[in-house]
Formats: structure tokens, C-alpha cells, sequence
């Protein structure tokens, strides 16, 4: 099973040698294709080959390139992830939109549970106690928008009144770089079961090629949060990203098993896809995490 993440940060040359990706700085090292799972190009002062990348792109590795300000800007994605992509995008397309909305409804009343822990493990009781009611009074696809409401519980409690998702602050840039990796996870495995990320199941921007991913993801945003909340960043550089960078590396309970989080993120996906598929939200698994 590949696990390694590994972030590109100095000027390099990359190539393909015989299953194994050479990375050509100050030093030479070679990585099995087989090891890794993620590649993090974080400086534009890097060359690849094609070679490399068509092999990455065959063993399913997730490729995200960063712009000349080291932030996430965009990844390598296959257009065929399964031998079944046709036929699995066919189906994508018809998903009732009854069985669409009985998973959304679950996977935001998900999101907000997991808010709600991480409240409680913090301190706000008041907090977590009026997320809980929340849950209880969801609607059928979250007609009372109880998620917007949460969220702005959830933030201000976590962060102070004040604070603002849209503000330009450290607290925030680290929250949006660990989402943009919870993203770029989460296209992999949509891609790699055969389906299109641009269709999703609540999020329906034209301007968002990734709006099945922003929808699987909403339960995992509190992984990030509580990274955050436990960083409390004065600033956001590299030190900063290696830290978040760790939360790929932990640790969480899903289907009865403790699984890494890439690992996780798969068993979690294809329980997603096998809901939709079945007309049965009961076979989505959930993650437990250790807050």
C-alpha cells in the first residue's frame, strides 16, 4: 500500500528509472513509485519528464504543483482512474436525486457531529450542546441550511467572534492549505473508482471542477481544524505546511480498523459510492478520530 507523501521543496530534476522516481538536487534519491501516494511539488524551480509523469499518473500517485507563492494550484488527475469509467460515469450521472439527497443529509449531519466533538474537546460545551440540536432538527438534504448555521457556531467559538473565514490571516491560509490536500485526496479516490469530480451530489458550481470532492470532504474538515486550533500559527511558511502536511500521516478508526488517512479516505469513499449505487445510506462508513 503506498503511504509516503513526498514534498518536492528545493530546485530538482525529476525523471523515471526502472519503478523508482529519481529526484536529482544536492543529493540523488530514488523512491519507489510502489511507496508513494502523494507528490507535493511546492517550488516551480523543478523539472519533471514525461516519463515520470505518465508512471505516477499509472500507479494512481496524487500530483499537486503549487504556485510561485508555494500554495496549492493544481493536480494530475487521469481521465480513466477504472477499467469501468464509462459505465461508472454513466450511472454517476442518473444517481436518483432522492438517494443523492438521503447521502448528503448524512454526510453533513456527520460534519457537524465531528464539529461538535472537537467543541466539546475544547472547552465549549454551550457550543456543542447547540450543534447536537442542530442534528437532531436536520432536514431531507439540509433543507434549514443547519450546516451554514453550525459552521458559524462552530468558527466563532473555535477562533473568536471576530474571526471571519474569508479574513487574510495565517489561521486561515493553514486551514485552506489543509483543505486543498483533503481535496486533492479525495479526487484521487473519485477518480481512481471510475467517476467524474466536476458532478456532484450538493455542491453544483460551474466554476468548480472539484465539487464531488468539496461534498465526500465535509466530514474530514475537522481533522484540519483541530491541526489549527492545536498550531495556532502566528505565521504560515514551510515549518508550518510540513505540520500540516502531517495530518496525511494520521491515524483513524473506520470499519473497525485503524487506518492512515489516505487509507481511510478510500474505504470511506467507496462506501459513498456503494450507498448511491444501492439506494442504501447504511452502508456510508464513517470515521472515528481521537481529538
Amino acid at each position: 500500500m503506498s503511504w509516503r507523501t513526498v514534498v518536492i521543496s528545493k530546485s530538482a530534476k525529476l525523471d523515471y528509472q526502472s519503478g523508482y522516481m529519481i529526484v536529482r538536487g544536492e543529493t540523488t534519491t530514488k523512491i519507489h513509485l510502489s511507496e508513494i501516494g502523494i507528490v507535493i511539488i511546492e517550488t516551480t524551480a523543478v523539472s519533471l519528464t514525461a516519463a515520470l509523469l505518465a508512471e505516477l499518473t499509472k500507479k494512481k500517485v496524487k500530483v499537486i504543483f503549487c504556485d510561485e507563492k508555494r500554495n496549492p494550484s493544481s493536480e494530475l488527475i487521469p481521465y480513466y482512474g477504472s477499467h469501468d469509467s464509462s459505465a461508472k460515469v454513466r450511472s454517476q450521472i442518473v444517481w436518483d436525486s432522492n438517494i443523492k439527497a438521503l447521502v448528503w443529509t448524512e454526510i453533513v449531519a456527520e460534519k457537524i457531529r465531528k464539529q461538535k466533538e472537537l467543541l466539546a474537546c475544547t472547552g465549549h460545551c454551550a457550543e456543542a450542546n447547540l450543534l447536537e440540536s442542530y442534528i437532531q432538527n436536520i432536514e431531507i438534504g439540509d433543507a434549514t441550511n443547519r450546516e451554514g448555521h453550525a459552521a458559524k457556531v462552530y468558527f466563532n467559538a473555535l477562533f473568536g467572534m471576530n474571526f471571519t473565514r474569508t479574513a487574510e490571516n495565517s489561521k486561515n491560509a493553514a486551514l485552506n492549505y489543509g483543505y486543498s490536500l483533503l481535496v486533492s485526496s479525495f479526487n484521487r479516490e473519485i477518480s481512481s473508482n471510475g467517476y467524474l469530480t466536476q458532478l456532484g451530489l450538493f455542491h453544483d458550481n460551474m466554476f468548480n471542477p472539484y465539487n464531488l470532492a468539496s461534498d465526500l470532504m465535509e466530514p474530514f474538515r475537522p481533522l484540519v481544524d483541530a491541526k489549527v486550533i492545536k498550531m495556532n500559527p502566528e505565521k504560515f511558511e514551510h515549518d508550518e505546511k510540513m505540520e500540516i502536511l502531517q495530518i496525511l500521516q494520521s491515524e483513524i478508526r473506520i470499519g473497525g480498523r485503524s487506518e492512515y488517512l489516505p487509507n481511510a479516505i478510500k474505504i470511506y469513499c467507496k462506501s459513498v459510492f456503494d450507498a448511491l449505487t444501492e439506494s442504501d445510506v447504511s452502508l456510508i462508513k464513517f470515521y472515528k478520530y481521537e481529538l
